[in-house]
């Protein structure tokens, strides 16, 4: 049995080989001409709908598809290996945002919404980091004021993947001056733009924009949750979202130990592989127990959160496999590259793009300097980030 599926349901295997599958046919032979593009293929969404890859854990009265953490875990992994911006597209639209409305909104939020979020038919994005704001959260500007039954919502949020091509925006905006608010902005409101973000040194495929809200109006039953209870929603979304980022991380540095092997194994030199040269076995076996170790932490967290354990009771566990998995894929990545030598340095091979696509992951969803004050924090007791 692949050491991966060790300890998995049967039905989790079916899960993997079923993304493993896609992954295969329909992400990986086109990742290089997307990243040229900076585009993935318009087409992408509703086939990952159509899997039911884009429902996986939600409820099935809205469309969802029967499946528990883990199995969403081991899909995002194996979509992490094929393409992160295709994996981005789950991770953001179900992960951050489908969850979200299902654990936070009303049953008429999730009628609305929940239905086309887990088709495919629509993408969710999540207006959370500002120019001004983005490890301190809960120090955003956007602001949203009552008017009448309504709120007026006035601000800017940037790096918000999905952000040119969804339908809504789980938006977080100061309705106090202590207190945050979260709301469900369909991207179609007047006064909302999108404006795409380009030259991006990863995730070029990717759809990353910067959100404008002038005067953008909304009824009060657009809000999510509580008014003022926002920031709790933002970080426990975080947390389950902290998950699919390790999986695509261990995915990624899959891909990218993978494609090393086989160059290792076919390129040679002196008359013989490169495999065959003791370093390069050690950049290879390094990068074999790294993503090992990162795949266990990732998978303890998953399993916790099918335990029920709830995203405050797991958020340092999520923290640590996401700082282990994120910088395990800087690493593996940037030893597939060693490995390619001077191709690695070109895009007719993969390597490249592997280590670009890599080093945002230690940024997004909390930096890897965050993650280490949230490990220290729940060590020590103390705080270090106020």
């Amino acid at each position: 049995m692949d050491q991966r599926d060790f300890g998995l349901s049967e039905t989790q295997r079916d899960f993997r080989a079923m993304a493993r599958d896609f992954t295969e046919r329909e992400v990986v032979p086109y990742a290089r001409d997307w990243d040229r593009a900076e585009a993935v293929d318009p087409a992408i969404p509703g086939r990952l709908g159509e899997l039911g890859f884009l429902g996986l854990t939600l409820p099935e009265e809205y469309g969802g598809t029967p499946a528990d953490m883990l199995s969403y875990t081991v899909v995002t992994e194996e979509l992490g290996r094929g393409d992160s911006s295709v994996r981005g597209i789950v991770s953001v639209s179900l992960g951050l945002v489908a969850k979200t409305i299902a654990a936070h909104g009303t049953e008429e939020q999730q009628r609305e919404w929940l239905p086309r979020l887990a088709g495919g038919e629509s993408l969710g994005c999540f207006g959370l980091t500002e120019p001004g704001t983005g490890s301190d959260a809960g120090s955003l500007r956007t602001r949203a004021r009552r008017d009448g039954g309504d709120w007026i919502l006035d601000g800017a949020k940037t790096f918000i993947t999905n952000g040119t091509v969804a339908d809504v925006a789980v938006t977080f905006a100061r309705t106090s001056e202590d207190g945050i608010t979260a709301f469900l902005v369909p991207t179609e409101a007047p006064g909302f733009t999108a404006t795409g973000i380009h030259g991006k040194l990863g995730l070029r495929g990717q759809a990353t924009a910067e959100l404008t809200y002038d005067g953008v109006r909304v009824p009060d039953s657009a809000r999510l949750g509580g008014t003022g209870k926002g920031l709790g929603i933002a970080l426990g979304a975080l947390s389950r979202g902290r998950i699919s980022v390790a999986a695509g991380s261990v995915g990624l540095a899959q891909g990218a130990l993978d494609a090393a092997v086989r160059y290792a194994t076919e390129r040679e030199q002196f008359g013989r592989p490169v495999a065959s040269f003791q370093l390069v076995q050690e950049l290879l076996a390094e990068s074999e127990v790294d993503i090992r170790a990162a795949r266990l932490l990732t998978y303890q967290v998953a399993r916790m959160a099918d335990a029920g354990a709830t995203p405050r009771q797991y958020a340092t566990e999520a923290s640590v496999a996401k700082y282990h998995a994120s910088e395990t894929a800087v690493k593996v990545s940037n030893n597939c590259l060693q490995t390619f030598g001077g191709y690695g340095f070109i895009d007719e091979y993969p390597a490249g793009k592997y280590l670009r696509d890599a080093r945002v992951l230690t940024l997004y969803e909390g930096t890897s300097q965050v993650q280490k004050l949230i490990i220290g924090r729940a060590l020590t007791g103390i705080d270090a980030m106020t």
